[in-house]
């Protein structure tokens, strides 16, 4: 129990749980209930592929900072057991994705934002391009279960979840920044500051609640 509580904390597990639901709400609205169910687990093991991988790379910048909530750094798991977990999820997303309600475009375009996670743990947030896998990744989250019904995915939607998901990049990094900019990371809101980054991510929202007032 307690390693299944390391792993869930490892994960991210707040905004993996939100995702998670936003998912579920989207695909019960294009669906029903019991492949909206289906399609919300597939998403779930998407973020646990996102959160695992991230504990990962940033375990020594975590043991640097002394980020003792972190369950690597705690000690509630080893790296390796994070690691067997990581390499079993990777192909079973994929499966679980691909073969399940969202089918094969829209289960692809789910892991495309699934890809899009992994790459800013490993190499966009190092640059000023940071805000560009999350913009990706929150626009694929919704168009996925639209495409899953042969649908093209409305303008608001995609538009919408790249400006909401650009926001949440700012408000992600804030807490961490000033560490962030002491380990090198050198993304935009760690280049522009903690209030410039507040005064983005504000500015962002707001946006993103014009642009679906505008193509809704």
């Amino acid at each position: 129990m307690a390693k299944l509580r390391g792993l869930l904390k490892a994960s991210h597990f707040g905004p993996t749980l939100l995702v998670t639901t936003i998912s579920w709400f989207f695909a019960r609205y294009y669906w029903w209930e019991g492949p909206a169910l289906f399609i919300a687990f597939g998403v779930f093991t998407g973020q646990l592929v996102v959160g695992w991988s991230n504990d990962l790379y940033d375990y020594e910048d975590d043991l640097k900072h002394n980020r003792v909530k972190k369950p690597l750094v705690s000690g509630a798991i080893s790296r390796q057991y994070l690691t067997k977990w990581l390499c079993f999820m990777v192909p079973f997303s994929f499966i679980a994705n691909l073969l399940g309600p969202l089918g094969f475009k829209g289960g692809l375009v789910y892991m495309f934002g699934i890809s899009m996670g992994v790459a800013y743990n490993f190499y966009f947030k190092y640059n000023i391009f940071s805000w560009l896998p999350y913009a990706l990744a929150f626009a694929a989250l919704p168009s996925c279960v639209v495409i899953s019904k042969d649908i093209t995915p409305p303008t608001w939607m995609w538009l919408g979840g790249a400006i909401f998901g650009t926001a949440a990049h700012f408000i992600n990094v804030i807490k961490d920044l000033d560490q962030d900019r002491a380990s090198g990371i050198g993304g935009l809101p760690q280049r522009i500051g903690k209030r410039n980054s507040i005064v983005a991510a504000a500015f962002l929202i707001a946006l993103g609640i014009l642009a679906l007032v505008i193509t809704i």
